[in-house]
């Protein structure tokens, strides 16, 4: 055992989440549906490129009126 090792330490947040799984199994699946349902998404790349040439540029200072 090398002499740098610290004893086994747990802070009291990690000892909550793992209490927290114990008590709850299904958690986790039901973090993974939520996350599934808002952020894991198929992107379609031509549609976005399609956007992004569609938009207009912005003016330097929005509020700007034109003195043209």
């Amino acid at each position: 055992m090398s002499i740098f090792r610290r004893p086994d330490y747990q802070s009291d947040t990690t000892q909550f989440i793992n209490q927290l799984k114990v008590a709850k199994p299904e958690l986790e699946s039901q973090q993974l549906a939520g996350r599934a349902l808002l952020w894991d998404k198929k992107v379609d790349r031509t549609i976005w490129s399609e956007y992004r040439d569609g938009q207009v540029e912005q003016k330097p200072y929005v509020y700007q009126t034109n003195a043209d």
